[in-house]
């Protein structure tokens, strides 16, 4: 896909009214630490440090087709008791969601607990939702689907399997896509794949797909089957199946399986990674996007979300940074370190006009990456490498400067400065490790006393000799 297309596909989003339904649910997170094992019983301790609470189930597809600037509407149904209260409070706000959750006052709402340390969970404690089912037919719920389509772009329906996603409920949507000519984006749960109808996309995982069809999924061979198994057995248009690090794969109705694979990525949570998906494939389908390049899209998005704590949500610019190699600007920058941390990651810093990228270059990025989980590279803007270097530079402009970084393993992200020295953005960074190269010296790098200050590391990486900017440019008659 190219940035173009991406770009337009992100930055239209805004003009979307997307509908939602399905289960929802309250996430909890507890984090914490754990230094030592229970003296009751062989299980670790876990000493508490904060705790998280946000909406789950249909409601972070809601809330990650929010954060893109789209106009939600959320249709569901929650328990009369403290999670419900709780999950509706916490949706009023959120901006670009228009919540409409329906009480039933004999059922309970969805609730998991994750206990979670180093990045890891411990433990997942779920308090599933009860009686639901038996009061499927709410009127509320089923009146509101036409009047809520009405001018919407695509429908959304996530089935978690709580009792909120029944026949009628399927109904109503398929009449209401039909009639306002709106793609319907189904993510299925159970064995019973023909209950969803002659819906646009169905969007299982790899294990859902195979307890749909009884066969295998984890080879390319054995998924390509059980898709074609899959449309036998349904009347869907198309059917996706996310593969976790495997990436996805689809098949459209008279088409062939194609395989999308992702880039590795650090995970560190993939909780409500297939919300993700399917709020980005509702963007992409209703834009008008063919399905390979919504499924590009979403694999995108769902890389990055796994390597964010919680249900997390993608900002436009954190997309659009990504397929482009773009910098980051403070306020992203702040986000994804704050992220980076509480993953337990250690971030570095070094800095530089970087103008003509060199194996010496190379030198200094690898050695502060082998040295840090994350590594953040200060960029001199045009303005300031021109005073800092004169009026024939930079060679490169910042942007072209820029994406080189980005583009490299070592580099995790990127931010342009204007000003002559890195001062102000490593107090506002706050880096754990900060990195120069060689012909510094201990009493000369900018910024050293205050990382030293609050407890972080100054490493001078040692120079690639015979690599410079100025030299090369010397060398090719381009350095007065």
């Amino acid at each position: 896909m190219s940035t173009k297309h991406l770009e337009k596909l992100i930055l239209g989003a805004s003009r979307q009214r997307i509908l939602c339904l399905g289960d929802v649910m309250l996430d909890d997170f507890i984090y914490g630490t754990v230094e030592r094992i229970s003296p009751e019983a062989p299980v670790p301790v876990l000493k508490q440090e904060r705790s998280e609470q946000m909406p789950g189930g249909a409601a972070n597809t809601a809330r990650n087709l929010a954060a893109l600037g789209v106009k939600t509407r959320l249709i569901s149904i929650v328990g009369n008791d403290a999670a419900g209260v709780k999950l509706t409070k916490l949706l009023t706000t959120y901006k670009n969601i228009d919540p409409h959750l329906h009480i039933d006052p004999d059922g309970t709402t969805t609730q998991k607990i994750r206990l979670v340390s180093g990045g890891q969970q411990l433990l997942r404690l779920d308090r599933d939702a009860e009686n639901l089912s038996d009061h499927l037919d709410i009127p509320d719920v089923l009146e509101a689907i036409p009047e809520a389509a009405e001018g919407a772009t695509a429908i959304l329906v996530s089935d978690y399997a709580k009792g909120v996603v029944g026949p009628d409920l399927i109904a109503a949507v398929l009449q209401a896509g039909l009639k306002n000519k709106i793609p319907v984006i189904i993510d299925p749960k159970g064995a019973d794949i023909a209950r969803y109808g002659p819906v646009d996309l169905l969007k299982p995982n790899a294990n859902e797909l195979s307890a749909m069809v009884e066969m295998p999924t984890a080879t390319d061979a054995e998924i390509e089957a059980a898709l074609n198994m899959a449309l036998e057995l349904s009347t869907a248009k198309a059917i996706l199946v996310t593969r976790a690090a495997l990436g996805l794969s689809y098949l459209e109705r008279g088409g062939s399986v194609r395989h999308c694979k992702g880039q590795a990525r650090d995970v560190y949570d993939v909780s409500g990674a297939g919300d993700t998906v399917v709020a980005i494939l509702g963007i992409a389908l209703s834009a008008g996007a063919s399905l390979s390049d919504a499924a590009e899209l979403s694999l995108i998005a769902s890389g990055l979300a796994v390597e964010k704590p919680g249900t997390a949500v993608l900002s436009p610019a954190e997309l659009l940074a990504t397929q482009a190699n773009e910098p980051l600007d403070l306020q992203n920058l702040a986000s994804e370190i704050n992220n980076w941390r509480r993953a337990g990651h250690s971030v570095g810093f070094t800095n530089g006009c970087f103008d003509i990228l060199h194996p010496g270059h190379l030198r200094v990025l690898e050695e502060a990456k082998a040295r840090c989980g994350r590594l953040v590279v200060g960029l001199n803007s045009d303005a300031s490498v021109s005073r800092l270097k004169g009026p024939n530079r930079p060679v490169n402009d910042q942007v072209s400067r820029a994406r080189m970084l980005a583009g490299l393993s070592a580099v995790d992200g990127v931010v342009i400065f204007e000003e002559d020295t890195p001062a102000e953005l490593i107090n506002i960074i706050r880096p754990d490790l900060l990195v120069k190269g060689g012909d510094y010296s201990a009493d000369t790098i900018i910024g050293a006393d205050a990382v030293r200050a609050w407890g972080g590391e100054v490493y001078i990486a040692p120079l690639l000799d015979g690599f410079s900017t100025t030299h090369m440019l010397e060398k090719a008659g381009g350095e007065d």
